[in-house]
């Protein structure tokens, strides 16, 4: 597939003749598979050794913490044990840099405007440690089941998911936030490589289309942020009008000012100067990264400040809340976690650093420093802690397993070998005898895995049916 006239022309009619070779040279070369993990610098380690057991180069990307190349085994990355269980990210250099340029701790009340499918919202979570308050929206639904299902999967316990139209969300949150972040979608110029359908439909009008929503989702931000509070814009096109132009409107009508921010990688400085028009001279501090100078995506990031108040937004009133969101004191929820803790092992402490929801016999769980808001504007609300069986007594969900596993002292179930492994991921039946039924926390080598039930002669699996498979790629060195 050949570069469309469309896109050739913008290219150099902006940039010039040498940026549209390059950028000719980098649509056609191969797509670099980059991947960020979650874990520990310690365990990391270990991960890597492992991954070259499976025949997985890796090389680190010095310049983005926890970042790697894959060398070799770019087929069976996404396979292994190790992924399965979010030990690890797939996802390009580029889009990593938003969330470390936010830079929240678990102290900060956090927006993911633009969340889909979560590798941003996920990276963000493990910069908070899994602490403090992080808000997702998504507004498309089948989005949001592909950014709940990688929040299970990465473990993030303090992360609410929102199924909300970005730019209306200022009509319920007004100075609410500490930092935001606005991903937003794009005419995807930077990404033309991976997603070379963008050739098709890719036309000058339709950037104006997509910029005019972009700017009300900047608008909507900043309406949101607090005032001192920081917003991060990005977009993972190259277009002057979805990104200088759009920043420059905000800077004309609302009270923000662009910020100086530190990466080590090659960078352009934002146009302060466009075919006779002049932006802002501040633009020059907005960071324009050219995707051939660093083997991943094109990108756009600008860092902004509210340094007032914004003109105050006609509020939607909520319903009443049905749902609870209740401390491990509760009542109504304390009796289940005696339940853990007596079953486990697990320390009543550790249980009472989060906050629960319970959805009928469902519990979830989200980290105890969750700033509240009405709980049934969220989709989800943290991931899922346990059940309430038939016998009115709590049982522990295999998400909340590979959390609170490492805090377990009894009843933990360990795998043998290949085929017992292949059977927990499938969901199926492991034929060994145990000497005390009753529900394990499962765990293999250094890995919880989820939980499952010794039987007599044989144990079940409990692991979710959301991330069975019978293909997983495994290791029993």
């Amino acid at each position: 597939m050949e570069l469309s006239n469309n896109i050739s022309s913008y290219i150099e009619t902006v940039f010039g003749k040498e940026y549209l070779d390059k950028y000719k040279l980098f649509f056609k070369s191969k797509y670099p598979l980059t991947l960020r993990f979650s874990v520990t610098s310690s365990e990391e380690k270990l991960i890597i050794s492992n991954l070259k057991n499976y025949g997985i180069e890796l090389e680190p990307f010095q310049l983005i913490p926890n970042a790697y190349f894959v060398l070799q085994g770019e087929d069976i990355v996404g396979k292994t044990l190790e992924h399965s269980i979010g030990k690890y990210y797939i996802q390009s250099l580029s889009s990593m840099i938003p969330p470390l340029v936010l830079s929240p701790n678990s102290n900060d009340v956090v927006m993911d405007l633009c969340a889909a499918p979560g590798s941003k919202s996920t990276q963000l979570a493990k910069l908070m440690n899994h602490q403090g308050t992080l808000y997702s929206n998504e507004p498309n639904l089948n989005r949001v089941k592909a950014l709940v299902h990688n929040l299970d999967k990465m473990n993030s316990v303090n992360m609410g998911v929102i199924k909300q139209r970005g730019e209306i969300l200022s009509k319920y949150f007004e100075e609410y936030f500490d930092k935001i972040l606005v991903d937003a979608p794009c005419s995807a110029l930077g990404v033309i490589q991976k997603k070379n359908e963008i050739i098709k439909w890719w036309e000058s009008e339709r950037v104006d289309r997509i910029s005019e929503l972009q700017l009300k989702l900047l608008i909507s931000a900043i309406k949101m942020a607090k005032t001192g509070g920081e917003i991060v814009y990005s977009t993972c096109t190259l277009t002057v009008e979805e990104n200088e132009f759009v920043i420059n409107k905000v800077l004309e009508k609302y009270p923000v000012e662009l910020v100086p921010f530190k990466i080590e990688l090659p960078f352009k400085p934002g146009f302060t100067e466009f075919e006779g028009y002049k932006f802002h001279k501040s633009l020059s501090l907005t960071k324009r990264i050219l995707p051939w100078e660093i083997k991943s995506e094109g990108f756009f990031i600008s860092k902004l400040k509210k340094t007032d108040k914004t003109e105050p937004t006609k509020k939607v009133l909520l319903p009443k809340n049905k749902k609870k969101i209740l401390s491990g004191n509760n009542k109504n929820i304390k009796e289940y976690l005696n339940n853990i803790h007596n079953h486990f092992g697990i320390p009543v402490e550790i249980l009472n650093n989060y906050k629960y929801i319970l959805l009928g016999n469902n519990i979830n769980f989200i980290s105890g420093n969750w700033e509240e808001y009405n709980p049934d504007f969220f989709e989800r609300i943290g991931t899922k802690f346990g059940l309430i069986d038939k016998n009115n007594y709590g049982r522990l969900h295999s998400h909340a397993a590979q959390i609170l596993g490492k805090h377990a002292t009894k009843n933990i179930f360990m795998l043998n070998n290949d085929n017992e492994l292949r059977q927990y991921f499938s969901g199926g039946i492991i034929k060994r005898t145990s000497e005390e039924k009753g529900q394990k926390i499962v765990k293999y080598k250094n890995m919880f895995l989820g939980t499952g039930v010794a039987l007599k002669e044989t144990f079940k699996s409990q692991f979710p049916s959301s991330k069975r498979s019978a293909d997983i790629i495994t290791n029993f060195s």
